[in-house]
């Protein structure tokens, strides 16, 4: 009898033992390097991380577990055609994402940045700093587990949190809850502007000019989503000009972020380079949180309960 093979993409060797736990009688092949995996794609019945080596959606492919949250770059219409399952890595990075948005928002604020800068060329400078962020409104805009996370920590700090999500759902530590279609009135009254959304078709460039200017000038921008949901040329300018404060950016529309993007030279803007989700706990929270609980109820032919995907609305 053949057996069952299991792909995972990852270099989680340390977890081999709990995962064997659960299927001792499945092939189960670890490692980053496509050599090691790649001869065992197309008898592979469930892959946990999909890499670009994979041209095609395998034949016998049930399940397939991302490494990351966002899915925009997955062959969503051939695995929805397929009825393969895709359950994502959504809710690992609550912790560190949030970390680093109030990270951003904080140096942004209290001119962190340029102090670093200024130490760099031994300059004692005040850099006009006058500004701080308790008791200011932040405007989450994609209330899932970073949102809610990004949400309580603003609560330390006595902040106002206005929410933003798809179904306009009420959740804990969001003070007024509304659906995208009221995104444009809610802007005038931040002085914070955290996206945490995922790209959807109806996510795509959902941040253009029209949205910085109804934004304070005094607002700063906070994109830890993804690059598109974006017009970047439309933000550039919006900083250039200073029609807003200033902004926090780990993720780009290309990335990494060309060598001439002025958003590299501008004074009120910070780059990372799309590492706000990175911890040392991210492999043991995929395995532990999601990938394991959601294997039992495979094996038990029981339908995924963690982040399964909608294909209808792509997260």
């Amino acid at each position: 009898m053949t057996k069952r093979t299991l792909l995972i993409t990852q270099d989680v060797h340390s977890f081999l033992d709990v995962i064997q736990e659960v299927i001792p009688d499945w092939d189960i092949i670890i490692g980053k390097d496509p050599s090691i995996w790649k001869p065992y794609v197309s008898q592979a019945e469930i892959i946990a991380g999909w890499k670009k080596e994979i041209q095609n959606v395998p034949p016998h492919l049930k399940w397939l577990q991302t490494w990351s949250a966002g899915v925009n770059s997955l062959p969503l219409s051939e695995l929805n055609e397929k009825g393969v399952s895709v359950t994502s890595a959504n809710g690992v990075h609550a912790f560190p994402i949030s970390e680093t948005i109030f990270a951003l928002m904080l140096s942004l604020t209290r001119k962190i940045h340029t102090y670093v800068k200024q130490q760099q060329t031994k300059q004692w400078h005040h850099a006009g700093l006058n500004l701080e962020l308790h008791g200011k409104t932040i405007g989450i805009i994609g209330v899932g587990a970073i949102g809610k996370e990004t949400a309580k920590i603003a609560k330390a700090f006595g902040m106002k949190t206005l929410g933003v999500r798809r179904s306009g759902e009420q959740t804990e530590y969001i003070d007024h809850m509304y659906t995208l279609n009221h995104l444009n009135d809610i802007l005038p009254n931040c002085d914070y502007v955290v996206v945490t959304l995922p790209l959807t078709n109806e996510t795509y460039h959902l941040f253009t000019r029209v949205q910085f200017e109804r934004m304070k000038s005094s607002a700063f921008f906070i994109n830890i989503g993804r690059g598109a949901l974006v017009a970047e040329e439309e933000l550039t300018e919006a900083l250039q000009k200073r029609e807003i404060a200033g902004a926090g950016l780990d993720v780009f529309e290309q990335e990494p972020l060309p060598l001439e993007s002025s958003l590299w030279e501008l004074e009120n803007v910070i780059v990372t380079p799309h590492t706000s989700g990175d911890t040392q706990y991210y492999d043991e929270r995929v395995i532990h949180d999601i990938f394991l609980p959601n294997l039992k109820q495979y094996l038990q032919h029981k339908p995924l309960t963690i982040n399964l995907l909608d294909f209808k609305k792509g997260y």
